[in-house]
């Protein structure tokens, strides 16, 4: 039982090694055209020569047939104008055979690609110029040697056409206030497109937004009147509020006239605490009122009273 399951086991394995393989031919162009386990009767001629140089020139030949590939790179090997069934080698030591085999040695790493500044007409026909940077890895590298000559110069040439074609369908405030939205919707255009070539786009950013000089002085006169208009409008709504609490101050003070002495008052008591030689001290008009009034003599009051009681 033990034997059974060890062999299915090992025939899922071969079967999907076998699925990725073919997966991974069907994905680049070409493979299936031609059937890479058939050499012909030339290519196995060239093969045994190639074996027999290695041996007649041995040790010698071990400084040619074997490479070293870093742990961020993969060599893609070519024999005889074929790709070799296993994909990519790396990383660390692989053999090749002289003469028949040729590799290409590949990047992982994730490079940064600084786009140029791109003058794009937006939306609503305001011209501006923006630059971005693109992030962007080798994923697989088989694809990305036998589907497209450079991949990375036409990744390259992808990013600034897909800025252009991006932002000439937004509008200009939203290109200033919305980038985030911008970078992500390029990210997924780029990753889409550059499947087919083996590049996975990991991250957009756009930099700056470059405006006229016109029309900033124009935004910047638009801004300045905005603020104007507020400034104008709180004023009015601060006026407003302060006459209304004037004119409840003001009904206050006529119900109990001995509050504006209190208030005089209070008044020269803080004018008194900022330490100055001169003190002016307003006089109530009330008390010049109280001074200027008809005063009737004591007497006559008197009598009047005597009269009235009796």
């Amino acid at each position: 039982m033990q034997n059974a399951d060890s062999t299915e086991v090992i025939d899922l394995a071969n079967h999907v090694d076998t699925s990725r393989t073919v997966d991974q031919r069907h994905r680049i162009i070409g493979a299936e055209d031609s059937a890479p386990t058939d050499p012909g009767v030339c290519g196995k001629f060239m093969t045994v020569c190639a074996w027999a140089l290695v041996v007649i020139t041995f040790p010698f030949s071990l400084f040619v047939c074997f490479k070293v590939v870093q742990e961020y790179e993969r060599a893609v090997i070519f024999r005889l104008g074929r790709l070799i069934s296993g994909g990519a080698k790396g990383p660390g030591i692989f053999f090749i055979l002289p003469c028949i085999d040729n590799y290409a040695r590949v990047d992982l790493r994730t490079r940064t690609y600084d786009v140029p500044p791109q003058e794009v007409l937006t939306k609503d026909s305001v011209t501006v110029s923006v630059d971005a940077v693109v992030y962007y890895r080798v994923c697989n590298a088989t694809i990305s040697v036998a589907n497209v000559a450079n991949a990375h110069q036409s990744t390259r040439l992808l990013a600034q056409t897909t800025l252009r074609n991006v932002l000439g369908t937004r509008p200009l405030h939203e290109i200033l206030s919305d980038r985030d939205a911008i970078s992500k919707t390029m990210q997924v255009l780029l990753d889409e497109a550059t499947e087919s070539w083996g590049i996975k786009v990991e991250r957009v950013e756009i930099k700056d937004v470059r405006l006229p000089v016109q029309l900033q002085r124009a935004m910047a006169a638009e801004a300045e009147a905005a603020r104007e208009a507020r400034a104008k409008v709180i004023a009015a709504e601060g006026e407003q509020k302060a006459s209304r609490a004037l004119r409840e101050a003001s009904e206050v003070i006529s119900e109990s006239p001995a509050a504006l002495q209190l208030r005089y008052l209070q008044t020269l008591n803080t004018i008194s605490a900022e330490k100055n030689s001169t003190i002016v001290f307003p006089l109530p008009i009330d008390i010049i009122s109280f001074f200027t009034r008809p005063r009737e003599p004591r007497e006559s009051t008197k009598l009047a009273q005597q009269n009235q009681s009796s």
